[in-house]
Protein backbone atom coordinates (compact mmCIF):
# COMPACT_ATOMS: atom_id res chain seq x y z
CA UNK A 1 0.00 0.00 0.00
CA UNK A 2 1.55 3.54 -0.58
CA UNK A 3 1.49 6.40 0.97
CA UNK A 4 -0.98 8.07 -0.84
CA UNK A 5 -3.33 5.19 0.12
CA UNK A 6 -2.83 5.53 3.80
CA UNK A 7 -3.30 9.07 3.56
CA UNK A 8 -6.92 8.40 2.39
CA UNK A 9 -7.70 5.87 4.67
CA UNK A 10 -6.74 7.74 7.63
CA UNK A 11 -8.43 10.85 5.88
CA UNK A 12 -11.61 8.73 6.17
CA UNK A 13 -11.30 7.64 9.62
CA UNK A 14 -10.95 10.97 10.77
CA UNK A 15 -13.75 12.20 8.62
CA UNK A 16 -15.85 9.39 10.35
CA UNK A 17 -14.78 10.65 14.30
CA UNK A 18 -15.56 14.20 12.96
CA UNK A 19 -19.35 13.22 12.06
CA UNK A 20 -19.63 11.19 14.83
CA UNK A 21 -18.44 14.48 17.14
CA UNK A 22 -20.37 16.89 15.59
CA UNK A 23 -23.63 14.51 16.10
CA UNK A 24 -22.82 14.06 19.65
CA UNK A 25 -22.46 18.05 19.99
CA UNK A 26 -25.98 18.69 17.96
CA UNK A 27 -27.89 16.44 20.28
CA UNK A 28 -28.13 13.18 18.37
CA UNK A 29 -29.50 9.86 19.85
CA UNK A 30 -26.61 7.24 19.70
CA UNK A 31 -27.91 4.69 17.64
CA UNK A 32 -27.88 7.54 15.00
CA UNK A 33 -24.31 8.41 15.58
CA UNK A 34 -23.24 4.91 15.16
CA UNK A 35 -25.61 3.90 12.08
CA UNK A 36 -24.64 6.90 10.38
CA UNK A 37 -20.86 5.96 11.04
CA UNK A 38 -21.13 2.74 10.05
CA UNK A 39 -23.11 3.27 6.37
CA UNK A 40 -20.55 5.96 5.76
CA UNK A 41 -17.35 4.08 6.43
CA UNK A 42 -19.19 1.31 3.59
CA UNK A 43 -19.73 3.40 1.48
CA UNK A 44 -16.33 4.67 1.03
CA UNK A 45 -14.95 0.95 0.92
CA UNK A 46 -14.14 -0.02 4.54
CA UNK A 47 -15.22 -3.85 5.09
CA UNK A 48 -16.21 -3.41 8.93
CA UNK A 49 -16.63 -0.77 11.46
CA UNK A 50 -16.59 -1.32 15.10
CA UNK A 51 -17.75 1.76 16.47
CA UNK A 52 -18.75 2.26 20.27
CA UNK A 53 -20.03 5.63 21.20
CA UNK A 54 -21.09 7.18 24.86
CA UNK A 55 -22.02 11.14 25.13
CA UNK A 56 -18.63 11.44 26.09
CA UNK A 57 -16.26 8.85 24.10
CA UNK A 58 -16.50 7.24 20.31
CA UNK A 59 -14.29 4.38 19.68
CA UNK A 60 -13.44 3.46 15.98
CA UNK A 61 -12.23 0.48 14.23
CA UNK A 62 -11.83 0.42 10.81
CA UNK A 63 -11.31 -2.64 8.54
CA UNK A 64 -10.44 -2.75 5.00
CA UNK A 65 -10.67 -5.59 2.48
CA UNK A 66 -6.58 -5.47 2.46
CA UNK A 67 -6.73 -7.06 6.22
CA UNK A 68 -5.41 -3.33 7.47
CA UNK A 69 -7.27 -2.59 10.64
CA UNK A 70 -7.06 1.59 11.78
CA UNK A 71 -8.27 2.03 15.52
CA UNK A 72 -8.91 5.70 17.06
CA UNK A 73 -10.55 6.87 19.88
CA UNK A 74 -11.62 10.52 20.55
CA UNK A 75 -12.59 12.41 23.51
CA UNK A 76 -15.62 14.08 23.32
CA UNK A 77 -16.41 17.90 25.13
CA UNK A 78 -19.45 18.50 23.76
CA UNK A 79 -22.35 19.91 26.31
CA UNK A 80 -24.64 17.77 23.99
CA UNK A 81 -26.86 20.60 23.45
CA UNK A 82 -29.40 20.41 20.57
CA UNK A 83 -29.00 22.21 17.35
CA UNK A 84 -31.26 20.48 14.59
CA UNK A 85 -30.07 23.47 12.15
CA UNK A 86 -26.90 21.68 12.20
CA UNK A 87 -27.94 17.96 12.72
CA UNK A 88 -30.27 18.20 9.34
CA UNK A 89 -27.34 19.51 7.40
CA UNK A 90 -24.91 16.72 8.77
CA UNK A 91 -28.22 13.82 7.83
CA UNK A 92 -28.23 15.47 4.41
CA UNK A 93 -24.44 15.24 3.88
CA UNK A 94 -24.16 11.38 5.54
CA UNK A 95 -27.66 10.63 3.34
CA UNK A 96 -25.93 11.90 -0.20
CA UNK A 97 -22.43 10.72 0.57
CA UNK A 98 -23.89 7.42 1.13
CA UNK A 99 -25.66 7.11 -2.25
CA UNK A 100 -22.54 9.24 -4.22
CA UNK A 101 -19.65 9.59 -1.97
CA UNK A 102 -17.98 12.63 -2.33
CA UNK A 103 -13.81 13.01 -2.57
CA UNK A 104 -12.56 12.96 0.98
CA UNK A 105 -11.17 16.29 0.02
CA UNK A 106 -14.49 17.93 0.06
CA UNK A 107 -16.16 15.85 2.62
CA UNK A 108 -13.53 17.52 4.75
CA UNK A 109 -14.21 20.65 3.70
CA UNK A 110 -18.56 20.26 4.06
CA UNK A 111 -17.81 18.53 7.63
CA UNK A 112 -15.22 21.80 8.59
CA UNK A 113 -18.19 24.50 7.09
CA UNK A 114 -20.76 22.61 9.31
CA UNK A 115 -18.92 22.33 12.35
CA UNK A 116 -17.84 26.59 12.55
CA UNK A 117 -21.54 26.99 11.25
CA UNK A 118 -24.37 28.24 13.03
CA UNK A 119 -27.88 29.26 13.74
CA UNK A 120 -28.71 32.32 13.01
CA UNK A 121 -28.58 34.59 16.04
CA UNK A 122 -31.45 36.43 15.61
CA UNK A 123 -33.47 33.29 15.25
CA UNK A 124 -32.05 32.12 18.50
CA UNK A 125 -33.25 35.59 20.11
CA UNK A 126 -36.78 35.04 18.23
CA UNK A 127 -37.28 31.65 19.07
CA UNK A 128 -36.56 31.90 22.42
CA UNK A 129 -38.63 35.38 22.94
CA UNK A 130 -41.62 33.46 21.36
CA UNK A 131 -41.68 30.69 23.35
CA UNK A 132 -41.29 31.71 26.55
CA UNK A 133 -44.58 34.38 25.49
CA UNK A 134 -45.77 31.10 25.14
CA UNK A 135 -45.21 29.38 28.22
CA UNK A 136 -46.29 31.89 30.49
CA UNK A 137 -49.35 32.83 29.04
CA UNK A 138 -50.28 29.07 28.13
CA UNK A 139 -49.62 28.56 32.24
CA UNK A 140 -52.48 31.49 33.17
CA UNK A 141 -49.93 34.59 32.92
CA UNK A 142 -51.49 37.85 30.99
CA UNK A 143 -49.95 39.14 28.00
CA UNK A 144 -47.74 41.64 30.17
CA UNK A 145 -46.40 38.80 31.97
CA UNK A 146 -45.81 36.78 28.55
CA UNK A 147 -43.97 40.35 27.26
CA UNK A 148 -42.15 40.38 30.36
CA UNK A 149 -40.93 36.80 30.38
CA UNK A 150 -39.94 37.41 26.57
CA UNK A 151 -38.02 39.98 27.48
CA UNK A 152 -36.24 38.12 30.32
CA UNK A 153 -35.25 35.40 27.20
CA UNK A 154 -33.45 37.94 25.71
CA UNK A 155 -31.02 38.37 28.56
CA UNK A 156 -31.31 34.14 28.42
CA UNK A 157 -30.31 34.13 25.30
CA UNK A 158 -27.46 36.52 25.54
CA UNK A 159 -26.05 34.92 28.72
CA UNK A 160 -26.12 31.31 27.14
CA UNK A 161 -23.86 32.75 23.84
CA UNK A 162 -21.81 34.52 26.83
CA UNK A 163 -21.03 31.35 28.81
CA UNK A 164 -20.77 28.79 25.96
CA UNK A 165 -17.31 30.48 24.68
CA UNK A 166 -16.27 29.92 28.37
CA UNK A 167 -15.45 26.81 30.48
CA UNK A 168 -18.08 26.01 32.60
CA UNK A 169 -19.60 22.76 32.47
CA UNK A 170 -23.72 22.96 31.79
CA UNK A 171 -24.32 22.36 35.73
CA UNK A 172 -22.72 25.47 36.32
CA UNK A 173 -23.72 27.79 33.71
CA UNK A 174 -27.88 26.42 34.60
CA UNK A 175 -27.05 27.59 38.00
CA UNK A 176 -25.83 30.68 37.15
CA UNK A 177 -28.75 31.49 34.50
CA UNK A 178 -31.25 30.57 36.80
CA UNK A 179 -29.93 32.38 39.75
CA UNK A 180 -29.23 35.84 37.40
CA UNK A 181 -32.82 35.47 36.27
CA UNK A 182 -34.66 34.65 39.47
CA UNK A 183 -32.92 37.80 40.51
CA UNK A 184 -34.11 39.99 37.73
CA UNK A 185 -37.48 38.65 37.92
CA UNK A 186 -37.87 38.92 41.64
CA UNK A 187 -36.70 42.88 41.05
CA UNK A 188 -38.56 43.47 37.96
CA UNK A 189 -41.97 42.37 40.14
CA UNK A 190 -41.14 44.45 43.01
CA UNK A 191 -41.05 47.31 41.16
CA UNK A 192 -43.74 46.28 39.43
CA UNK A 193 -46.35 44.40 41.75
CA UNK A 194 -49.25 43.52 39.42
CA UNK A 195 -46.77 41.12 37.47
CA UNK A 196 -47.09 37.48 38.31
CA UNK A 197 -43.71 36.62 39.13
CA UNK A 198 -43.97 32.28 39.17
CA UNK A 199 -45.92 32.72 36.05
CA UNK A 200 -43.16 34.71 34.32
CA UNK A 201 -40.15 32.36 35.76
CA UNK A 202 -42.56 29.45 34.39
CA UNK A 203 -41.66 30.83 30.85
CA UNK A 204 -38.17 31.20 31.28
CA UNK A 205 -37.64 28.25 33.04
CA UNK A 206 -38.88 25.99 30.34
CA UNK A 207 -36.32 27.63 28.14
CA UNK A 208 -33.65 25.81 30.34
CA UNK A 209 -34.97 22.86 31.10
CA UNK A 210 -33.07 20.23 28.99
CA UNK A 211 -36.48 18.00 28.46
CA UNK A 212 -35.02 16.79 24.55
CA UNK A 213 -31.67 15.36 26.06
CA UNK A 214 -33.82 13.85 28.83
CA UNK A 215 -35.91 11.99 26.15
CA UNK A 216 -33.29 10.96 24.49
CA UNK A 217 -31.38 9.11 27.91
CA UNK A 218 -34.49 7.22 28.14
CA UNK A 219 -34.60 6.43 24.15
CA UNK A 220 -30.99 5.26 24.62
CA UNK A 221 -32.05 2.99 27.38
CA UNK A 222 -34.93 1.69 25.70
CA UNK A 223 -33.53 0.75 22.22
CA UNK A 224 -30.13 -1.39 24.28
CA UNK A 225 -27.47 2.03 24.79
CA UNK A 226 -27.70 0.95 28.44
CA UNK A 227 -24.46 3.45 29.45
CA UNK A 228 -24.85 6.33 27.09
CA UNK A 229 -28.78 6.66 28.26
CA UNK A 230 -27.86 6.29 32.02
CA UNK A 231 -25.04 8.75 31.53
CA UNK A 232 -27.07 11.47 29.86
CA UNK A 233 -30.11 10.92 32.22
CA UNK A 234 -27.31 11.68 35.20
CA UNK A 235 -26.40 14.44 33.19
CA UNK A 236 -29.93 16.13 32.79
CA UNK A 237 -30.70 15.58 35.89
CA UNK A 238 -27.60 17.34 37.47
CA UNK A 239 -28.64 20.59 35.05
CA UNK A 240 -32.29 20.11 36.04
CA UNK A 241 -31.04 20.18 40.00
CA UNK A 242 -28.62 23.13 39.11
CA UNK A 243 -31.69 25.15 37.40
CA UNK A 244 -33.86 24.47 40.22
CA UNK A 245 -30.95 25.41 42.87
CA UNK A 246 -30.47 28.70 41.02
CA UNK A 247 -34.25 29.66 41.34
CA UNK A 248 -34.29 28.58 44.87
CA UNK A 249 -31.24 30.93 46.00
CA UNK A 250 -32.69 33.64 44.05
CA UNK A 251 -36.29 33.28 45.48
CA UNK A 252 -34.91 32.83 49.18
CA UNK A 253 -32.77 36.14 48.56
CA UNK A 254 -35.57 37.74 47.64
CA UNK A 255 -37.51 37.34 50.56
CA UNK A 256 -35.24 37.95 52.84
CA UNK A 257 -34.67 41.61 51.14
CA UNK A 258 -38.36 41.82 51.37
Amino acid sequence: MDLKENAQRSCLQNCLLDMGALLLDCGAEISRVEDTIRRLGRAYGAERLDVFVIPSIISLSVSFPDGEVLTETRRIRSTGSTDFYRLEKLNALSRGCCVEPLPLEELRKRLDKIGSGKKPVWAVYVGNAIGAFGFAVFFGGNALDGLTAALFSLLISFLQRRIGRTELNPAAGNLILSLLTGLGVGAVTMLLPTLNADMILIGDIMLLIPGLAMTNAIRNMLVGDTISGVVRLAETLIWAGALAGGFMVSMLALNYLR
